[in-house]
Protein backbone atom coordinates (compact mmCIF):
# COMPACT_ATOMS: atom_id res chain seq x y z
CA UNK A 1 0.00 0.00 0.00
CA UNK A 2 3.05 2.29 0.55
CA UNK A 3 3.92 2.90 -3.00
CA UNK A 4 0.00 3.66 -4.48
CA UNK A 5 -0.18 5.79 -1.34
CA UNK A 6 3.08 7.81 -2.04
CA UNK A 7 2.03 7.79 -6.10
CA UNK A 8 -1.08 9.24 -4.92
CA UNK A 9 -0.32 12.13 -2.53
CA UNK A 10 2.93 13.01 -5.81
CA UNK A 11 -0.64 12.97 -7.70
CA UNK A 12 -1.90 15.79 -6.00
CA UNK A 13 1.12 17.76 -5.66
CA UNK A 14 1.13 17.61 -9.03
CA UNK A 15 -2.00 18.95 -10.04
CA UNK A 16 -2.13 21.66 -6.58
CA UNK A 17 1.18 22.88 -8.57
CA UNK A 18 -0.89 23.60 -11.48
CA UNK A 19 -3.81 24.89 -10.47
CA UNK A 20 -1.31 26.98 -8.11
CA UNK A 21 -0.04 27.87 -11.53
CA UNK A 22 -3.23 29.06 -12.86
CA UNK A 23 -3.89 31.50 -9.99
CA UNK A 24 -0.91 33.05 -10.71
CA UNK A 25 -1.68 33.85 -14.06
CA UNK A 26 -5.31 34.67 -13.40
CA UNK A 27 -4.04 37.15 -10.50
CA UNK A 28 -1.43 38.61 -12.93
CA UNK A 29 -3.60 39.09 -15.58
CA UNK A 30 -6.22 41.32 -13.79
CA UNK A 31 -3.71 43.90 -12.81
CA UNK A 32 -4.29 46.72 -14.83
CA UNK A 33 -0.56 46.65 -16.76
CA UNK A 34 0.30 49.61 -17.93
CA UNK A 35 -2.46 52.06 -17.68
CA UNK A 36 -1.69 55.54 -17.80
CA UNK A 37 -2.02 57.92 -15.19
CA UNK A 38 -4.74 60.74 -15.26
CA UNK A 39 -3.96 64.39 -15.69
CA UNK A 40 -2.91 65.40 -12.51
CA UNK A 41 -4.58 68.65 -11.31
CA UNK A 42 -2.28 69.26 -8.41
CA UNK A 43 1.25 68.21 -8.32
CA UNK A 44 3.30 68.48 -5.14
CA UNK A 45 7.03 69.17 -4.74
CA UNK A 46 9.09 65.37 -4.64
CA UNK A 47 12.13 64.81 -3.20
CA UNK A 48 13.84 61.90 -5.12
CA UNK A 49 16.67 60.05 -3.53
CA UNK A 50 19.23 57.93 -5.35
CA UNK A 51 21.90 56.30 -3.78
CA UNK A 52 25.15 55.42 -6.47
CA UNK A 53 28.00 53.17 -6.60
CA UNK A 54 29.61 52.84 -9.53
CA UNK A 55 29.29 53.40 -12.69
CA UNK A 56 27.88 50.59 -15.10
CA UNK A 57 26.93 50.73 -19.18
CA UNK A 58 23.26 51.64 -17.73
CA UNK A 59 24.15 54.21 -15.31
CA UNK A 60 23.43 57.28 -17.53
CA UNK A 61 20.27 56.13 -19.38
CA UNK A 62 18.94 55.43 -16.26
CA UNK A 63 19.61 58.49 -14.16
CA UNK A 64 18.56 60.56 -17.56
CA UNK A 65 14.70 58.55 -17.57
CA UNK A 66 14.12 60.42 -14.25
CA UNK A 67 15.84 63.55 -15.75
CA UNK A 68 13.41 63.90 -18.52
CA UNK A 69 9.75 63.21 -16.56
CA UNK A 70 7.10 65.22 -17.60
CA UNK A 71 5.93 65.70 -14.29
CA UNK A 72 4.44 69.25 -14.12
CA UNK A 73 5.71 70.05 -10.04
CA UNK A 74 9.02 70.68 -8.83
CA UNK A 75 11.40 67.67 -8.54
CA UNK A 76 14.48 68.04 -6.43
CA UNK A 77 16.99 65.47 -7.17
CA UNK A 78 19.37 63.98 -4.35
CA UNK A 79 21.72 61.42 -5.78
CA UNK A 80 24.42 59.79 -2.79
CA UNK A 81 27.60 58.65 -3.58
CA UNK A 82 30.32 57.24 -0.75
CA UNK A 83 33.29 59.22 -2.23
CA UNK A 84 34.13 62.01 -4.63
CA UNK A 85 36.03 59.34 -6.45
CA UNK A 86 33.60 57.48 -7.50
CA UNK A 87 32.81 56.40 -11.21
CA UNK A 88 29.46 57.56 -11.10
CA UNK A 89 30.59 60.90 -10.25
CA UNK A 90 31.53 62.20 -14.07
CA UNK A 91 28.36 60.76 -15.40
CA UNK A 92 26.55 63.06 -12.82
CA UNK A 93 28.49 66.09 -13.67
CA UNK A 94 27.16 65.54 -16.93
CA UNK A 95 23.69 65.33 -16.60
CA UNK A 96 23.77 68.43 -14.24
CA UNK A 97 25.52 70.40 -17.53
CA UNK A 98 22.75 68.68 -19.39
CA UNK A 99 19.75 69.50 -17.38
CA UNK A 100 20.58 72.72 -15.73
CA UNK A 101 16.88 73.73 -15.10
CA UNK A 102 16.78 70.78 -12.83
CA UNK A 103 17.96 70.58 -9.46
CA UNK A 104 20.26 68.11 -9.01
CA UNK A 105 22.42 68.23 -5.48
CA UNK A 106 25.13 65.34 -5.63
CA UNK A 107 26.02 63.93 -1.89
CA UNK A 108 29.31 62.40 -0.65
CA UNK A 109 27.61 60.20 2.02
CA UNK A 110 30.69 59.97 4.48
CA UNK A 111 30.70 58.20 7.54
CA UNK A 112 28.30 55.71 6.67
CA UNK A 113 26.95 53.42 9.41
CA UNK A 114 25.78 49.76 9.36
CA UNK A 115 26.33 46.76 6.35
CA UNK A 116 23.77 48.17 4.32
CA UNK A 117 25.03 51.08 2.52
CA UNK A 118 22.60 51.98 -0.13
CA UNK A 119 20.10 52.73 2.93
CA UNK A 120 22.87 54.34 4.95
CA UNK A 121 22.92 56.73 1.78
CA UNK A 122 19.46 57.39 1.80
CA UNK A 123 20.10 57.82 5.73
CA UNK A 124 22.26 60.73 4.93
CA UNK A 125 19.88 62.40 1.49
CA UNK A 126 16.63 62.53 3.66
CA UNK A 127 17.68 65.36 6.01
CA UNK A 128 18.36 67.38 2.68
CA UNK A 129 15.02 66.66 0.96
CA UNK A 130 12.39 69.72 1.08
CA UNK A 131 9.61 67.96 0.13
CA UNK A 132 7.14 65.63 1.97
CA UNK A 133 6.88 63.24 -1.19
CA UNK A 134 10.27 60.49 -1.09
CA UNK A 135 10.09 58.54 -3.94
CA UNK A 136 13.61 56.19 -3.64
CA UNK A 137 14.67 54.42 -6.26
CA UNK A 138 17.72 51.71 -6.91
CA UNK A 139 20.46 53.30 -9.55
CA UNK A 140 19.93 50.97 -12.23
CA UNK A 141 16.29 51.50 -13.05
CA UNK A 142 15.34 53.34 -15.99
CA UNK A 143 11.67 54.49 -15.83
CA UNK A 144 8.55 55.95 -18.21
CA UNK A 145 8.49 59.33 -18.91
CA UNK A 146 5.08 59.51 -16.90
CA UNK A 147 6.07 57.57 -13.58
CA UNK A 148 5.97 60.62 -11.03
CA UNK A 149 2.71 61.23 -12.06
CA UNK A 150 1.68 57.40 -11.61
CA UNK A 151 3.22 57.28 -8.09
CA UNK A 152 1.39 60.70 -6.70
CA UNK A 153 -1.52 58.93 -8.30
CA UNK A 154 -1.52 56.15 -6.25
CA UNK A 155 -0.33 57.72 -3.70
CA UNK A 156 -3.46 60.20 -3.14
CA UNK A 157 -5.34 58.63 -0.69
CA UNK A 158 -5.19 59.16 3.23
CA UNK A 159 -4.16 55.71 4.26
CA UNK A 160 -1.76 54.61 1.90
CA UNK A 161 1.66 54.28 3.34
CA UNK A 162 3.68 53.43 -0.01
CA UNK A 163 3.27 53.08 -3.69
CA UNK A 164 5.61 50.45 -5.19
CA UNK A 165 6.26 49.24 -9.01
CA UNK A 166 6.58 45.98 -10.31
CA UNK A 167 9.62 45.86 -12.69
CA UNK A 168 11.19 44.24 -14.99
CA UNK A 169 14.89 42.71 -16.19
CA UNK A 170 15.13 44.72 -19.21
CA UNK A 171 18.39 43.77 -20.79
CA UNK A 172 19.21 39.86 -19.82
CA UNK A 173 22.13 39.59 -22.52
CA UNK A 174 23.72 35.98 -21.09
CA UNK A 175 21.68 32.51 -20.70
CA UNK A 176 22.39 32.87 -17.34
CA UNK A 177 20.57 35.97 -16.93
CA UNK A 178 17.56 34.81 -19.64
CA UNK A 179 16.98 31.92 -16.95
CA UNK A 180 16.73 35.00 -13.92
CA UNK A 181 14.41 36.89 -16.54
CA UNK A 182 11.94 33.46 -16.28
CA UNK A 183 12.68 34.78 -12.38
CA UNK A 184 11.93 38.23 -12.69
CA UNK A 185 9.56 38.76 -15.89
CA UNK A 186 7.24 36.10 -15.10
CA UNK A 187 7.12 34.67 -11.49
CA UNK A 188 8.19 37.41 -8.81
CA UNK A 189 6.17 39.68 -10.33
CA UNK A 190 3.08 37.40 -11.01
CA UNK A 191 3.45 35.79 -7.39
CA UNK A 192 3.09 39.32 -5.83
CA UNK A 193 -0.07 40.02 -7.14
CA UNK A 194 -1.23 36.50 -6.14
CA UNK A 195 -0.10 36.79 -2.87
CA UNK A 196 -2.15 40.17 -3.02
CA UNK A 197 -4.94 38.34 -4.03
CA UNK A 198 -5.19 36.01 -0.85
CA UNK A 199 -4.31 39.21 1.83
CA UNK A 200 -3.08 42.73 2.23
CA UNK A 201 -0.06 43.45 0.88
CA UNK A 202 2.74 44.19 3.99
CA UNK A 203 6.23 44.53 2.41
CA UNK A 204 7.64 47.05 0.13
CA UNK A 205 9.57 46.66 -3.53
CA UNK A 206 13.13 48.77 -3.36
CA UNK A 207 13.11 49.30 -7.00
CA UNK A 208 11.35 52.07 -6.78
CA UNK A 209 8.99 53.34 -3.31
CA UNK A 210 7.10 56.31 -2.97
CA UNK A 211 5.87 57.30 0.36
CA UNK A 212 5.26 60.41 2.50
CA UNK A 213 8.04 62.07 4.78
CA UNK A 214 5.90 62.11 7.75
CA UNK A 215 4.91 58.34 7.25
CA UNK A 216 8.45 57.08 6.97
CA UNK A 217 9.68 59.17 10.81
CA UNK A 218 7.02 57.83 12.07
CA UNK A 219 8.34 53.80 11.59
CA UNK A 220 11.70 55.23 12.91
CA UNK A 221 13.18 56.73 9.47
CA UNK A 222 16.00 55.64 7.25
CA UNK A 223 18.60 55.22 10.44
CA UNK A 224 16.68 51.77 11.59
CA UNK A 225 16.83 50.20 8.79
CA UNK A 226 20.67 50.51 8.44
CA UNK A 227 21.19 46.87 9.78
CA UNK A 228 18.34 45.36 7.33
CA UNK A 229 19.01 43.28 4.21
CA UNK A 230 15.71 43.56 2.92
CA UNK A 231 15.17 47.19 3.76
CA UNK A 232 12.16 47.44 1.49
CA UNK A 233 10.72 44.53 2.86
CA UNK A 234 10.98 45.73 6.63
CA UNK A 235 9.84 49.58 5.70
CA UNK A 236 7.08 48.36 3.46
CA UNK A 237 6.15 46.05 6.67
CA UNK A 238 5.96 48.55 9.20
CA UNK A 239 4.20 51.29 7.57
CA UNK A 240 1.11 47.83 6.84
CA UNK A 241 1.73 47.29 10.53
CA UNK A 242 0.40 50.96 11.46
CA UNK A 243 -2.33 50.10 9.53
CA UNK A 244 -1.51 52.31 6.20
CA UNK A 245 -1.89 50.09 2.75
CA UNK A 246 0.70 49.45 0.05
CA UNK A 247 -0.07 50.04 -3.36
CA UNK A 248 1.30 49.14 -6.61
CA UNK A 249 1.50 51.71 -9.68
CA UNK A 250 0.52 50.33 -13.14
CA UNK A 251 3.67 51.78 -14.77
CA UNK A 252 6.54 49.27 -14.82
CA UNK A 253 9.79 50.51 -14.63
CA UNK A 254 12.80 48.26 -15.86
CA UNK A 255 15.82 47.08 -13.88
CA UNK A 256 19.32 47.37 -16.18
CA UNK A 257 22.03 44.55 -15.14
CA UNK A 258 25.59 44.02 -16.02
CA UNK A 259 25.89 41.06 -18.09
CA UNK A 260 26.47 38.11 -15.33
CA UNK A 261 27.83 34.26 -15.22
CA UNK A 262 26.07 31.47 -13.77
CA UNK A 263 27.76 31.37 -10.84
CA UNK A 264 26.79 35.37 -9.84
CA UNK A 265 22.83 34.45 -10.96
CA UNK A 266 23.18 31.33 -8.68
CA UNK A 267 24.07 33.88 -5.50
CA UNK A 268 21.67 36.31 -6.23
CA UNK A 269 18.80 33.92 -6.44
CA UNK A 270 19.81 32.32 -3.31
CA UNK A 271 20.26 35.35 -1.66
CA UNK A 272 17.06 36.30 -2.88
CA UNK A 273 16.00 33.05 -1.27
CA UNK A 274 17.20 33.19 2.21
CA UNK A 275 16.05 36.70 2.23
CA UNK A 276 12.38 35.53 2.00
CA UNK A 277 12.85 32.66 4.07
CA UNK A 278 13.56 34.82 6.76
CA UNK A 279 11.08 37.72 6.16
CA UNK A 280 8.71 35.52 5.06
CA UNK A 281 9.19 31.99 6.51
CA UNK A 282 5.48 29.83 6.51
CA UNK A 283 5.09 31.22 3.10
CA UNK A 284 8.20 30.35 1.57
CA UNK A 285 8.11 27.20 3.07
CA UNK A 286 5.05 26.08 1.13
CA UNK A 287 6.11 28.29 -1.94
CA UNK A 288 7.56 24.91 -3.03
CA UNK A 289 3.56 23.29 -3.72
CA UNK A 290 4.06 26.04 -6.28
CA UNK A 291 6.70 24.24 -8.32
CA UNK A 292 4.83 23.53 -11.59
CA UNK A 293 7.97 21.41 -13.47
CA UNK A 294 9.10 19.79 -10.52
CA UNK A 295 6.03 17.83 -8.85
CA UNK A 296 4.84 16.51 -12.18
CA UNK A 297 8.45 15.33 -12.73
CA UNK A 298 8.64 13.27 -9.55
CA UNK A 299 5.32 12.03 -9.99
CA UNK A 300 6.08 10.61 -13.59
CA UNK A 301 9.67 9.23 -11.87
CA UNK A 302 8.00 7.32 -9.30
CA UNK A 303 5.21 6.18 -11.05
CA UNK A 304 5.72 5.80 -15.10
CA UNK A 305 3.12 5.61 -17.30
CA UNK A 306 1.43 6.76 -19.88
CA UNK A 307 -1.29 9.12 -17.83
CA UNK A 308 1.90 10.85 -15.89
CA UNK A 309 3.94 11.18 -18.78
CA UNK A 310 0.63 12.59 -20.64
CA UNK A 311 0.37 14.78 -16.94
CA UNK A 312 3.92 15.86 -17.64
CA UNK A 313 4.43 17.23 -21.06
CA UNK A 314 0.84 19.60 -20.84
CA UNK A 315 2.58 20.49 -17.85
CA UNK A 316 5.74 21.71 -19.08
CA UNK A 317 3.42 22.84 -22.27
CA UNK A 318 0.97 25.09 -20.02
CA UNK A 319 3.93 26.42 -18.01
CA UNK A 320 5.94 27.75 -21.17
CA UNK A 321 2.99 29.69 -22.53
CA UNK A 322 2.07 30.86 -19.13
CA UNK A 323 5.80 32.50 -18.66
CA UNK A 324 5.62 33.93 -22.22
CA UNK A 325 2.14 35.19 -21.40
CA UNK A 326 3.65 37.02 -17.88
CA UNK A 327 6.79 38.27 -20.00
CA UNK A 328 4.15 39.47 -22.88
CA UNK A 329 2.19 41.90 -20.45
CA UNK A 330 4.89 42.75 -18.38
CA UNK A 331 7.76 43.99 -20.95
CA UNK A 332 4.64 44.58 -23.65
CA UNK A 333 6.54 42.56 -26.37
CA UNK A 334 6.59 38.87 -27.06
CA UNK A 335 9.76 37.17 -25.79
CA UNK A 336 12.28 35.26 -28.29
CA UNK A 337 10.44 32.26 -28.36
CA UNK A 338 13.65 30.01 -27.41
CA UNK A 339 13.27 31.24 -24.09
CA UNK A 340 10.37 28.54 -23.64
CA UNK A 341 13.01 25.70 -22.96
CA UNK A 342 14.19 27.90 -19.75
CA UNK A 343 11.30 28.05 -17.82
CA UNK A 344 11.11 24.12 -16.80
CA UNK A 345 14.84 24.50 -16.22
CA UNK A 346 14.08 27.35 -13.99
CA UNK A 347 12.02 25.49 -11.84
CA UNK A 348 14.01 22.40 -11.26
CA UNK A 349 17.02 24.59 -10.59
CA UNK A 350 14.47 26.99 -8.34
CA UNK A 351 14.19 23.25 -6.41
CA UNK A 352 17.79 23.57 -5.46
CA UNK A 353 17.25 27.24 -4.53
CA UNK A 354 14.73 26.65 -2.09
CA UNK A 355 16.56 23.61 -0.92
CA UNK A 356 19.80 26.33 -0.47
CA UNK A 357 18.05 28.82 1.26
CA UNK A 358 17.57 26.67 4.48
CA UNK A 359 21.07 25.24 4.25
CA UNK A 360 23.14 28.08 5.49
CA UNK A 361 22.66 31.58 6.76
CA UNK A 362 25.49 33.47 4.53
CA UNK A 363 24.94 35.75 1.60
CA UNK A 364 27.20 37.40 -0.63
CA UNK A 365 26.07 41.50 -1.67
CA UNK A 366 27.91 42.89 -3.98
CA UNK A 367 31.13 41.32 -2.88
CA UNK A 368 31.19 41.59 0.39
CA UNK A 369 29.86 38.35 2.52
CA UNK A 370 27.89 38.50 5.45
CA UNK A 371 25.71 36.41 8.11
CA UNK A 372 22.01 36.69 7.75
CA UNK A 373 20.28 36.40 11.50
CA UNK A 374 16.91 35.54 12.02
CA UNK A 375 15.05 39.19 12.69
CA UNK A 376 16.46 39.42 9.23
CA UNK A 377 19.20 42.11 9.76
CA UNK A 378 23.07 41.37 8.45
CA UNK A 379 26.64 41.19 9.91
CA UNK A 380 29.95 41.63 8.36
CA UNK A 381 31.81 38.48 8.16
CA UNK A 382 35.68 38.14 7.35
Amino acid sequence: MVVPILSLVLAALAILSIVLLFWQWLAARSFPLHRQPPALSDAPPISLLKPLKGAGDSLEHCLRSWLEQDYPGPVQVLLGVESADDPAVPIVEKLRRAFPQRKIELVICTELRGPNFKISKLAKLEPRATSEILVVSDADVRVPPNLLNGLVTGLAGARVGMVNCLYRLANPSTLAMQWEAIATNADFWSQVLQSRSLKAVDFGLGAVMALRRRNLHEVGGFESLENCLADDYHLGNRLAGRGYRIEFCPLVVECWSEPTTWALAWRHQLRWARTIRVCQPVPYIFSILSNPTFWPLVWTISAPAPVTFGFLAAAILTRGVVVMDLEQRLSGASPPLNRFWLAPLKDLLQFGIWLGAFLGNHIEWRGTRMRLKSDGTITLTS
